[in-house]
């Protein structure tokens, strides 16, 4: 058997797919916030939106293997995009602007990470993220990375 065979062969990921129950709104929310390129759309069932190399999809729950929808007081998943420093700011002065609520306003993380957390009109959990030197991380660092000087 080729030792590219099987699993072994993946080198990527290609997509992501978030199961939504509200197909419409949750179109309406990456659409409007994001203003991703739209490659693929279905009504009703899915649409596709480039985000550099990678796709994020949206596809209406209803396949037997979907399961039951997720409790509303629930996150199914968590998605990351990464931004440059100043813009995580932005991202957040934008979210305030639409009155989406924020579960953290932007934060300088101890793993060398400005982050920002808000929800998606399905309860996914959207971080705004953008690496930031160690110097810029909190007082007490948790041990996650080290200051070599």
């Amino acid at each position: 058997m080729n030792k590219y065979s099987d699993f072994k062969a993946i080198r990527s990921l290609d997509y992501v797919i978030l199961l939504c129950d509200d197909l419409a709104k949750m179109k309406a929310f990456y659409e409007r916030l994001f203003e991703f390129q739209i490659e693929e759309y279905v009504p009703e069932r899915m649409i596709f939106f480039r985000v550099g190399v990678l796709f994020l999809g949206l596809r209406k729950r209803g396949r037997v293997y979907d399961g039951p929808s997720v409790p509303s007081s629930s996150a199914s998943i968590q998605i990351s995009f990464r931004v440059p420093p100043g813009d995580v700011d932005l991202a957040h002065e934008k979210l305030v602007e639409y009155g989406i609520d924020v579960i953290e306003p932007p934060t300088n993380q101890d793993w060398t990470h400005r982050t920002l957390f808000f929800r998606d009109p399905e309860n996914n959990i959207i971080e705004i993220f953008a690496d930031i030197h160690p110097r810029e991380t909190e007082a007490r660092p948790s041990g996650v990375h080290q200051i070599v000087v």
